[in-house]
């Protein structure tokens, strides 16, 4: 499949479409919109079962709410309405709020991508407080359970497959596909085994090349809400895609991927269209709002369209699209897709899909592995800001309205997505909205790593998920943010560790020959063979650094 070169979630607004367009993560949209004024959309009527009621903030601490920066502003003579994002609604102005009838659990929420689940391992992870464990049973049939064993409550993601059933390496309990147990090793020859002893099971789809998860255990799985992606399915569609484990919470990665304003200044030459002398305002449309999330076109402040088109749907799902016609008369369409997870207090999980319908030949030449590792550059620029940025929310323990300046002309979906969870928040285990929080009730549990030097020096080795003791598992690692979840970047990272071996051997063989033979032609042939190897073993050592190395920004470095 051929990889197009494709970095950021958006368009830069400078980009003229006289350059090559399969350079950038772009998709299917209506028709672009005209440039127009700033204008408010009429807020959509309530929909069945939502109620309406006075924002209250939520805060468990108790602690009073300072001002808003907005409160402080009142009757100050200054202009900071008319550059701030303001009350989308008249209920918003008047101190109301719309609440929606939402539960987390009833949702579809992205686990993986199909390619990259193990064939021969189960894999644990987590959505928002729950922890989940995913396999292929003996018929290659995706499963998903509740990640404990009934037993004694070991993670079963800890454990094996053995002819297609899940054992706990604890004790040896096996269950097959519907959650039941089906062997346990220490039960007497003549005993049943307990009709309590099976886990609890979850519903997981496959669609598109991505398995979802429906999180509810006492509600049927409701097929209408999984996610479809009509490009995706278009004729010549041709996309990369990539899954990054990250140390931040989900909406403030959501933020981050749906703020476009960043891009010339955080990602500052990572790309031909990221110049920070381009950096400019912006201009929004919102052009729907609802329980499920909301949608509207963006640009360029001195664009004559607005030609990109983001939508935001519940329950973390984000894209940006874009269409053009090319030299031929033919419509092309571009996406960026990010299907986000929580995965735990100040964790989330995302997987990127880039593509399009015309992309460069060039793309067909670079492995997809390269890609990957840009990708990953990208995420480690804005990792330092995000990371704080989450420090700060959990410190304050008050909703983003006290602590932002959103600008109409950079932050307008920010804005929109915290109102959005203001209205879904109440049926989320704990979220941070624009004038609501409700924070989460338990600390995030803190998993340590194994305590003293040889438990450390194991937990480095390969089959602990390390490959080196310069690689102890860390989530701030490139490695354990990447590599481990994609079989692509994996094998690459083999593949030059296997070849740096070789070439180290060869070249040590060679030098020994080198000395041995006494023809000063042969001895030449030798050291040149030898520079050679040692050249491929420099190769190697970077490619693989640039497996396992966090990009620095050269003021950082020492």
């Amino acid at each position: 499949m051929a990889s197009p070169i494709l970095k950021f979630p958006f368009l830069s607004h400078t980009t003229s479409l006289s350059k090559p367009l399969a350079l950038y993560p772009l998709s299917l949209t209506p028709k672009p919109r005209k440039a127009s004024r700033p204008i408010h959309v009429k807020q959509q009527q309530q929909q069945q079962g939502s109620i309406k009621c006075h924002a209250v903030t939520d805060l468990t601490s108790g602690n009073t709410v300072p001002s808003s920066i907005e409160d402080q502003s009142k009757g100050e003579d200054n202009d900071d309405h008319l550059v701030l994002v303001g009350p989308s609604s008249e209920e918003e102005r008047r101190g109301e709020r719309e609440v929606a009838d939402y539960d987390w659990t009833e949702e579809w929420y992205p686990l993986y991508l199909t390619k990259d689940v193990p064939d021969d391992a189960p894999l644990g992870l987590t959505v928002f407080d729950k922890q989940v464990v995913l396999y292929k049973d003996g018929q290659g049939e995706l499963r998903c359970f509740e990640d404990r064993c009934p037993h004694r409550l070991a993670k079963l993601s800890e454990g094996q497959l053995i002819d297609g059933r899940l054992e706990c390496l604890y004790h040896g309990w096996q269950f097959e596909g519907e959650g039941n147990c089906v062997k346990i090793p220490q039960l007497p020859a003549n005993a049943k085994i307990p009709q309590s002893a099976c886990v609890k099971t979850y519903e997981v789809r496959e669609s598109q090349g991505v398995v979802w998860v429906w999180m509810s255990l006492k509600s049927q799985p409701n097929i209408n809400k999984l996610p479809w992606f009509e490009n995706f399915a278009r004729p010549g569609f041709k996309d990369s895609s990539a899954v990054h484990e990250l140390p931040y919470d989900h909406s403030i990665l959501l933020e981050n991927l749906m703020d476009p304003a960043h891009i010339p200044i955080s990602h500052d030459r990572t790309d031909l269209s990221a110049k920070r002398e381009n950096a400019q305002p912006l201009r929004f449309e919102v052009t729907e709002r609802t329980d499920r999330g909301f949608a509207g076109w963006w640009g360029g402040g001195d664009a004559q369209t607005l030609p990109n088109f983001l939508r935001f749907e519940a329950p973390c799902v984000l894209s940006n699209n874009r269409e053009f016609i090319d030299k031929k008369g033919v419509k092309q369409y571009f996406s960026g897709l990010f299907l986000c997870r929580p995965a735990g207090q100040g964790k989330s999980m995302l997987i990127v899909r880039f593509g399009g319908t015309a992309m460069p030949q060039i793309a067909n030449w670079i492995p997809e592995w390269f890609f990957h590792q840009r990708g990953c550059t990208v995420f480690e620029q804005d990792m330092g800001f995000l990371s704080s940025q989450n420090e700060v929310l959990m410190k304050e323990k008050v909703p983003t309205k006290k602590l932002y300046l959103n600008l109409r002309s950079s932050d307008t979906w920010v804005a929109e997505y915290r109102k959005w969870m203001d209205k879904t928040g109440h049926g989320m285990p704990y979220h941070f909205g624009h004038n609501t929080i409700s924070l989460p009730e338990l600390p995030a549990v803190v998993e340590h790593a194994p305590a003293g030097l040889v438990a450390g020096v194991s937990a480095s080795f390969p089959a602990k998920g390390g490959t080196g003791t310069m690689h102890a598992p860390n989530l701030a690692n490139r490695y354990f943010r990447h590599v481990i979840h994609c079989k692509g970047c994996s094998g690459a990272l083999k593949a030059f560790n296997s070849w740096k071996r070789a070439l180290s051997a060869i070249s040590l063989a060679l030098t020994a020959l080198a000395i041995l033979v006494s023809g000063r032609q042969w001895k030449a042939a030798l050291l040149v063979s030898t520079s050679l190897c040692l050249a491929g073993v420099f190769a190697c050592s970077t490619l693989i650094k640039m497996s396992t190395t966090n990009f620095i920004r050269t003021h950082r470095r020492f």
